[in-house]
């Protein structure tokens, strides 16, 4: 089957055939016609499957036709939502909706934290048809009334298990019962599907259709999958003898720690290996240029955390590689699925230390299957010496002052007394962003 065998009108099978797009993926097959037909749906696919065109080429068309309730607003009011768990995801599924949808007159944006807000509020002033948002930053429009979605017809949850493990559940939630119900269709999309994500269904969809293209956690065929026992201290030598081979054209490196990938970032910038690290502590423009680097071809290594497993979505990654095993099994399901896309075959490499043992144990039980054991060579490079890091400043009340010293004596402080202003908001971020929210 093609998809011009598919319920898409002529525009946008135009714009699919610019785009080389010629069969559709198994996802796209089966949730096409249940989202085109009106369905609830719950769709269970893994990460590269090509979830985002199942639910945008359809919603698409359904926004090309008129809805005389709002038809006469003065404002273009918001007709469909999109939940994404990170920021990048939510760029690159916007990205998808331009792209299918040219010459339709469908106007979408993008809205999520560690940016300003009034530029977003400016566009939802004009109108747009499509919002594509992470939960925090939405739920801040909708607290200061920026923004209306009184008149959403279509709610997309997509990634909604990694929107679990981000513990957004409970802002999707209240986002949600800020929604009308009643005419609303609701969709979701998830790798995986945990007994929360389940419960949720339940509550929020009606009737759905339910399609699994694959079972939960299954991990990609065309991956060829190693693991190698290593001492912790030995493994950024043991990358570096990996990446010394040229078939290493675009490598994905996952650690546990935002200090972790800074750290193997810069060990590989100094061994002469282009690299840089992603990760939530970086400002929104440091992101999007390492993202834009390794798509270009311009960074061979892109050193990430899981908070943006999810969030890339490259062509081309002949190589992923886990330097530190995640702590969740599925975890591990999520981080390979970066590779193998569109029907080629993928490298996924990780490292596993003594105290990770019961952390592979757990990822073969889910993935129901032995990872094929790849002895660590003889011999290892010597990696360049880690930089220093440099001394904690003391912290106090304020700046030191001149000609005074430290404290000596007097009244031990409390515990639970603050220990001094708190730290300016990281560059890129807005004051009013907070932890845990993207």
């Amino acid at each position: 089957m093609h998809f011009k065998d598919l319920p898409l009108g002529a525009t946008v099978q135009k714009n699919l055939a610019a785009l080389g797009y010629e069969t559709p993926t198994p996802i796209q097959l089966e949730a096409i016609p249940f989202v085109a037909a009106g369905r609830d749906l719950v769709a269970i696919a893994q990460t590269g499957t090509g979830k985002t065109a199942a639910f945008a080429l359809p919603l698409l068309e359904k926004l090309c036709i008129p809805n005389a309730l709002v038809s006469n607003k003065a404002v273009r009011p918001i007709r469909c939502l999109v939940l994404e768990p990170t920021r990048e995801l939510a760029s690159q599924v916007e990205d998808s909706f331009l792209d299918y949808g040219k010459g339709l007159g469908i106007r979408s944006t993008v809205i999520f934290g560690g940016v300003g807000h009034e530029p977003q509020r400016q566009v939802l002033r004009r109108g747009v048809d499509v919002v594509i948002a992470t939960p925090g930053r939405l739920l801040d429009l909708m607290g200061e009334r920026s923004i209306d979605l009184s008149h959403i017809e279509f709610l997309v949850l997509d990634e909604a298990d990694r929107m679990l493990d981000m513990g957004f559940i409970h802002d999707v939630k209240r986002i949600i019962k800020a929604l009308p119900a009643t005419t609303r269709q609701t969709l979701l999309f998830s790798a995986t599907m945990p007994e929360d994500i389940r419960d949720l269904a339940k509550n929020i969809l009606k009737n759905p259709a339910q399609v699994a293209v694959t079972p939960p956690a299954t991990t990609v065929e065309l991956i060829n999958q190693s693991v190698t026992f290593i001492d912790q201290s030995q493994k950024r030598a043991l990358l570096l003898h990996l990446l010394n081979s040229p078939d290493v054209s675009r490598a994905l490196v996952f650690t546990r720690t935002k200090h972790g990938a800074n750290k193997m970032a810069q060990t590989l910038e100094k061994a002469g290996v282009s690299a840089m690290a992603i990760h939530g502590n970086k400002s929104q423009g440091a992101r999007e240029r390492a993202l834009e680097g390794f798509k270009a071809g311009s960074l061979r290594v892109l050193v990430a955390t899981d908070i943006a497993a999810r969030g890339i979505d490259v062509d081309g990654v002949t190589h992923v590689v886990q330097v530190d095993l995640p702590e969740v099994p599925e975890q591990y399901v999520h981080r390979i699925g970066r590779t193998a896309r569109a029907g080629k075959s993928g490298i996924a490499w990780a490292f596993c230390a003594r105290d990770e043992r019961d952390l592979l144990t757990a990822i073969e039980r889910t993935i129901k299957k032995k990872i094929t054991v790849q002895a660590a060579p003889s011999s290892l490079p010597t990696p360049p010496p880690e930089e220093a890091r440099p001394p904690q400043q003391p912290r106090g009340r304020g700046r030191p002052q001149a000609g005074r010293g430290p404290r000596t004596s007097g009244p031990s402080r409390s515990p639970s007394m603050s220990s001094g202003p708190s730290s300016p908001a990281p560059a890129g971020r807005t004051q009013s962003f907070r932890p845990g929210r993207r």
